[in-house]
This record gives C-alpha cells, sequence and structure tokens, in this order.
C-alpha cells in the first residue's frame, strides 16, 4: 500500500514528470492532478497565485476553477499567472446561473478575469441542488442554451456539469442529453458505502465516453485521520477517471501531490478494498455532506462548496 514520504525524505520534484492521460473523447491530454480554485480563498493573493505559478512550473496542465470560487477573485488568480501560457494549459469554469441570459453573463465575467476569449471546459455547478434545477436548466431560455451556443461561438471548447448530491443526477443529466463532453464528481474511498457515485455515476460517464474529473478526493480532508493524502489519490487515480481538482492551500501541498501523482501505479483490487473498509470508520452523511438524494434537495445552493 502506497504511503507518503516524509519531509525529511521526500526526493526534489522533477517538473514534467507529471502522467497525463487522454480526457475522455476530447483528444485533449491533461495531468492526471490539478489545482480546484475553491480552495484558494483560505489563502491570500499572494500564495494563491505562487501556487498557480508552481503547478505550471511543475508541469501541470489542469486548471479548475468556478466563477463563484472567492467571490470571482479565483477566475482572476487564474488570469494573473496563466495568460502567457495560455496555449499550454486547459482552463475549466463553471456556471451557478440557470437561465442563459445569466450564465452568459457569468461566462463573459469569467473571461474577463481570467483573460482569455476562451475557456476549454465550461460546466454547469452542482447541478440537482435544488428540486426543480433540471427543468431550469433545460427550459426555453435555460442555461444549457448558453452552454451550447458559447461551444458554438467557441467561448468554450467543451460543456460538461458537476452534481455533488445524488449520483442518480448523473444519470438523468446523460439520458435527457448526449451533449456532454465531461464531468466532475466527487469519488474517494469511503464514497461507496453511501449513496455512490462510484457505483451509480462512474459507469454510466465510461459509458458516455465522457472525461472524468474528481473532486473530494480526500473527503475535504476527512479521511486523512484514516489514510494518507497519497493512498485517496492512487484511489482515484486506479478509478477508470482522468484528472483529480485538488484544493492546493500550500506550495508544499503541490510539491507533496505531485510526488503522489509521480509515483502512481494502479492498487490492486483487495488494496482498493482495504482502503473502502479503512474508510467506512468515517463514511457516510456526517463526513460527506454534499450528498444528499434527490427528493431532499429543495434548498439553496451554497458558495464555494
Amino acid at each position: 500500500m502506497a504511503n507518503t514520504a516524509s519531509a525529511d525524505d521526500a526526493p526534489t520534484v522533477t517538473a514534467g514528470d507529471i502522467p497525463q492521460r487522454e480526457f475522455g473523447q476530447t483528444g485533449e491530454m491533461l495531468s492526471v492532478i490539478g489545482p480546484g480554485g475553491a480552495r484558494f480563498r483560505m489563502t491570500t493573493w499572494e500564495q494563491a497565485t505562487a501556487i498557480v505559478q508552481r503547478c505550471y512550473d511543475l508541469g501541470i496542465n489542469y486548471y479548475d476553477c468556478s466563477h463563484n470560487y472567492w467571490k470571482g477573485r479565483s477566475e482572476e488568480v487564474y488570469g494573473a499567472v496563466l495568460p502567457p501560457h495560455r496555449k499550454e494549459v486547459f482552463i475549466t469554469t463553471k456556471c451557478d446561473e440557470r437561465t442563459r441570459e445569466g450564465a452568459e453573463a457569468e461566462l463573459e465575467a469569467g473571461l474577463r478575469s481570467m483573460k482569455t476569449d476562451y475557456v476549454d471546459l465550461w460546466q454547469l455547478h452542482k447541478v440537482g441542488n435544488t428540486d426543480d434545477d433540471l427543468d431550469t436548466i433545460f427550459a426555453p431560455g435555460g442555461a444549457m442554451e448558453a452552454l451550447v451556443a458559447a461551444k458554438k461561438a467557441g467561448k468554450c471548447r467543451f460543456i460538461g456539469f458537476t452534481v455533488h448530491g445524488d449520483p442518480n443526477t448523473v444519470v438523468e443529466l446523460l439520458r435527457i442529453t448526449d451533449e456532454w463532453d465531461a464531468t466532475l464528481i466527487p469519488l474517494n474511498p469511503a464514497d461507496p458505502s453511501y449513496l455512490s457515485f462510484e457505483k451509480i455515476a462512474l459507469p454510466a460517464v465510461v459509458e458516455h465516453g465522457l472525461g472524468v474529473q474528481v473532486m473530494k478526493s480526500l473527503g475535504n480532508g476527512g479521511l486523512l485521520s484514516t489514510m494518507t493524502a497519497r493512498e485517496c489519490i492512487d484511489y482515484a487515480l486506479t478509478l477508470p477517471t482522468h484528472c483529480i481538482a485538488l484544493g492546493f492551500t500550500s506550495i508544499e501541498q503541490v510539491e507533496d501531490d505531485v510526488r503522489s501523482a509521480q509515483r502512481h501505479t494502479p492498487l490492486t483490487p483487495g488494496e482498493m478494498e482495504i482502503l473502502r473498509d479503512r474508510a467506512a470508520a468515517v463514511a457516510g452523511p456526517d463526513m460527506e455532506k454534499w450528498k444528499k438524494p434527490m427528493e431532499a434537495l429543495a434548498r439553496p445552493r451554497h458558495d464555494d462548496v
């Protein structure tokens, strides 16, 4: 079983050695890890920009964000660092608005903040977090119209969705339309014990050929009492996934997780089961607070979750 090296015996991180995977059917090759912009709010501006610069210097080309992260400042962090390297990096952002007009306004604001005229992947954020979400998104004048139009206009190259609450929402989104290129879903060793995205959503998105991004790989830190970050990363990368969005808040975390990605070898079925068993001690709704069955989701969305 993988173990994270201590600071004293950790080797120097070598730039450019991060494994890449082909991202679904997009033809893009992405680094298996990248920064998730939500955690930048836990840093200073100077720290956040230094983190992104270090990610780029080490060969990371996958950069996750959302317009609502840090009240828009996370997109500005990318805009401060990535423009000179725009053709070398794959930038994602997300929209929380559910009307076409609102979503298009979010995208335009994000493009200005990131100082680019397009994003590589634009995603509907936290789909299913209210009981009427799908009806609103796919209604005339809904946000789906904005995604399709933006892709046609070249303001985004690919479109996708993220789901936090119920894996059955993923299945429903795939049933409604085949326009999707990618998804971002929570996957970790605790997930199979409760409302499992690994069991319900992952097989469906793999069957449809979507690019699979992973969030909550460490259970928002809740799994670190039972296993190492490297074990969580190994678990997520052993599944049929392509990249993990990680909540870096320091350069040390970036370098540690780059080492984990560089050292990754797929876990055996037995090793995967051992991690699931260890995670079972903390698994469930108390740790995985982002999960809710569809019938319980009649509630407002929350920022930066």
